[in-house]
């Protein structure tokens, strides 16, 4: 059997991508092609110096092969057809007639390809394109379409405007769905019976390889006890009153906040208060060290449609360095309840903090390892080859099987 993945991320993408990990994974026992989105008309005039718009405008001007081969049975697809950009569109029945037309194009696109490289039978795996990938089903007749939710997406005002129609349309036509989160979970069972919890993986080498990396050195001047987070500030994600009122009530606690803030952070005053560090931006090689130098990790969530469904990845990053971890209490981190302390409002951060620091012992330091050390991709993707068995085709060990 061979798989067909389509999704929201570019090969080519900077950050690090789930969909990406997957394929990997797939390749070793699969043949994999990657496909990128088409370009479309509004990216191509807004960002045509941009040096990835340009390599798929001369993929599409017939300069250059679309098709590349990354590796031993992973192939990524560089489209050679533009397609409209119709988001703006309010009319549900303008936006079907040309969403329609963009995923025949897509479709035809993908395959010219799979014609040339004699995939049969395949497997679509649809990381959460719910507008370009709609018909792919229908137009491609994969043996089996599976659909990926990692993220809510119909909180995104972007994906809202048509998705909150699409989205449940295509997690009820797709062969079977999987989620990296339980919450996801649940929100495709509502349309799909067959949809599954298949966890997260996570490149944890440098995280567990942390626990004897230095301090930093802009952290040499703090005192113990340093509370800390590491990722992206974002108001829309992060409680920045929490973390005010924590720093407030507790000033001989040094909270340290590491990773690039958004607008409203810059403008907060959680600048004004003595015992709170921004660090910046830090490379990614850098982030154990900093994990390693915190007493306590924190992941200050706010609960809103944006975050509710997400799994945290930096909780398996802060427990492979060993650190007590105080997090929001949410149907997501449900998973992480045995190593992870849970709090639900302001006063409940502070008693667990104090808990975590009071209590943590190297018993808890190597179970937190441990436990983060089971979230890696091979296993995240045999729970996907499990639930392709539980869908119709009995208990055989489909990582090695041909599906059939």
């Amino acid at each position: 059997m061979d798989i067909v993945i389509t999704g929201q991320q570019a090969w080519d993408v900077e950050i690090g991508s789930n969909c990406k990990n997957i394929a990997l994974e797939f390749s070793k026992h699969h043949r994999v092609l990657y496909v990128n989105s088409p370009l479309d008309r509004a990216s191509l005039f807004k960002n045509s110096k941009d040096p990835k718009v340009l390599k798929r405008r001369e993929v599409i001007k017939n300069k250059r092969d679309g098709l590349e081969k990354v590796q031993e049975n992973l192939w990524v697809l560089y489209p050679d057809k533009l397609i409209e950009s119709i988001n703006w569109i309010s009319s549900d029945k303008i936006f079907t007639f040309f969403n329609r037309r963009n995923n025949r194009i897509f479709a035809d696109c993908i395959q010219k390809e799979i014609d040339k490289l004699g995939f049969k039978d395949i497997i679509h795996f649809n990381d959460n394109d719910m507008f370009r990938s709609f018909y792919l089903k229908d137009m491609l007749e994969p043996k089996l379409s599976i659909y990926y939710s990692r993220d809510y997406m119909r909180a995104v005002d972007y994906w809202k405007k048509h998705g909150d129609l699409l989205e449940p349309q295509l997690i009820a036509k797709s062969d079977l769905c999987v989620a990296n989160s339980t919450y996801l979970a649940d929100y495709c069972r509502k349309f799909n019976p067959n949809s599954y919890y298949v966890g997260q993986g996570c490149d944890l080498d440098i995280f567990l390889a942390g626990g004897n990396a230095p301090k930093p050195a802009d952290l040499s001047h703090l005192s113990s006890p340093r509370i800390g987070y590491v990722g992206a500030l974002q108001s829309i994600r992060l409680d920045m009153d929490l973390l005010r009122y924590i720093a407030e009530q507790r000033p001989t606690w040094n909270i340290v906040l590491v990773g690039p803030e958004d607008n409203e952070f810059l403008a907060s005053k959680l600048h004004e208060l003595p015992n709170v560090l921004f660090t910046g931006s830090r490379d990614i090689s850098d982030l154990p060290a900093y994990i390693n130098a915190f007493d306590v990790c924190l992941n200050p969530q706010l609960l809103n449609e944006v975050t509710i469904g997400n799994y945290p990845r930096k909780i398996d990053e802060y427990l492979a360095v060993g650190k007590p971890t105080v997090a929001t209490s949410t149907d997501a981190m449900s998973v992480f309840s045995e190593h992870v302390y849970l709090g639900k409002s302001k006063d409940d951060y502070i008693k667990l903090i104090e808990q975590a620091l009071s209590e943590n012992s190297e018993a808890r330091i190597a179970a937190r390892r441990t436990f983060a050390s089971s979230h890696t991709w091979e296993n995240s993707v045999g729970e996907i080859y499990k639930a392709i068995g539980a869908s119709g085709s009995g208990k055989k060990d489909y990582r090695y099987s041909n599906f059939n």
